[in-house]
């Protein structure tokens, strides 16, 4: 084929809390995911450290035994190391970059799928914007998707701690899937998003304009309940949008999320991570139609993030409860930018004492989006160094989408609050994989 495609390289935790410190002095062996002395695997989220310590609280694999401890260097191994062991706690540690594409997207494709025919069967010139694409080309286009994502995916069990090793370590091109468990911890990790080898054009999308729909993100928090995942480094790295091509007028979209919380997920925690470099970052809810799981759920915290080079969603939400405090999001010359805050169905959205630092020309307005009608508190936030009201001044520049004031909910699963002025400096030289101290 010639396709435009990219090569790659629960109920035991209150105990395990109580043991926590002599767990993290004790057990490092081989290998040992460390900062500072300290062995990562055996560290539990801070008591109070958002919506993920609530209840039993959030430890991972924690008491994982020896036999549950792996060090693994590829994709195989990865797997097979979250596959093993049954319903025991477990710790996996990366050791470098491994790539879960690492034979290139051509190893998917199947017998017969020709991407150029593809492009030349459903051009809107031949089959126009009325119909979904159908038809031998789109079977063989759906069939090496399907293949791609049975190699991609990475299912992660409850009770499991993964951590990145020293500095560089991480993972390429994997989507790792925390889908129906509980007590998930990632941490000190770079994540590449992965490529959609095989995105679909569907001519009736964007007001019959057409558009590429891609799948596949880089972390999916599905129905899981206390995940805590802090200090990783998420970003499309070697494949940004801008290298993208276009076919039909339109980019042709590989990426989808880097970090999704969706249908039914809650009490998840994400700290001091770095997002940069996309699009879609960032998704609390997937479907203004999903009430019936996700009310009274998708309960998130994010503190100290930094945001750079993104176009939207950090985060969008609907239905959760949002504490967002102590971000940090940067906006650079010429990017292109959306919003940083989406205001979805019934969202609860909390974010104070963040700081955003805007390219000259980009509008104030824009750092909130409406979407549906909810109300949010959004206080004590700074632009490029000045208090900010952002919802009155999303009111002025954006008469059309009048936002209402008032969460109607004060969060108390808060640990130190940084002044929002000291946020850049304190985020941007501690957030990210490698930066634990």
């Amino acid at each position: 084929m010639n396709a435009p495609i990219w090569h790659g390289h629960a109920t035991n935790r209150v105990a395990v809390l109580v043991g926590c410190t002599a767990l993290v002095l004790g057990l490092t062996g081989t290998g040992a995911a460390r900062a500072g002395g300290r062995d990562l695997g055996r560290e539990v989220l801070a008591a109070g450290d958002g919506w993920a310590s609530e209840g039993a609280g959030t430890t991972g694999g924690t008491a994982a035994d020896a036999a549950h401890v792996n060090t693994v260097t590829t994709w195989a191994q990865f797997r097979q190391a979250l596959a093993d062991g049954g319903d025991a706690p477990r710790i996996i540690k990366v050791k470098g970059m491994i790539d879960a594409v690492s034979e290139g997207c051509d190893a998917f494709a199947a017998e017969g799928y020709d991407f150029q025919r593809y492009l030349a069967d459903y051009d809107p010139a031949v089959w126009g914007h009325d119909n979904p694409v159908s038809g031998a080309q789109e079977e063989l286009r759906a069939a090496s998707a399907a293949d791609q994502d049975k190699a991609i995916k990475a299912n992660v069990p409850a009770d499991t701690t993964i951590v990145g090793v020293g500095k560089g370590s991480g993972i390429l091109g994997g989507s790792l899937q925390i889908k129906g468990v509980d007590n998930v911890i990632l941490r000190n990790l770079t994540i590449e998003a992965p490529i959609d080898c095989f995105p679909q054009w569907d001519p009736t999308d964007d007001n019959k304009t057409g558009a590429w729909n891609s799948e596949y993100d880089g972390v999916v928090v599905y129905g899981s309940t206390h995940v805590w995942i802090d200090h990783n480094t998420l970003t499309d790295g070697r494949y940004p949008d801008s290298s993208l091509p276009s076919y039909f007028g339109k980019v042709y979209q590989q990426h989808d999320g880097l970090l999704d919380v969706v249908r039914g997920a809650d009490r998840v925690t994400v700290s001091w991570n770095a997002f940069s470099d996309h699009d879609k970052t960032m998704l609390i809810g997937n479907s203004d139609s999903a009430g019936s799981t996700d009310t009274g759920k998708l309960k998130v915290t994010l503190h100290h993030n930094r945001f750079e080079g993104i176009v939207e969603r950090a985060p969008r939400v609907r239905f959760g409860q949002v504490d967002a405090y102590n971000n940090h999001f940067v906006v650079t010359k010429g990017q292109n930018f959306a919003y940083v805050f989406g205001i979805g169905a019934s969202s609860r959205l909390y974010a104070t004492h963040n700081a955003l630092s805007l390219a000259s020309g980009v509008g104030v307005g824009k750092a909130l989006k409406k979407w549906n009608e909810a109300p949010l508190t959004a206080e004590n936030n700074y632009v490029n160094g000045r208090l900010t009201d952002l919802i009155a001044v999303h009111n002025a520049e954006i008469s059309g989408e009048r936002l209402q004031s008032g969460a109607g909910w004060t969060p108390t699963l808060r640990t130190k609050v940084d002044n929002p002025k000291a946020v850049p400096g304190i985020v941007d030289h501690r957030a990210g994989a490698g930066r634990l101290r």
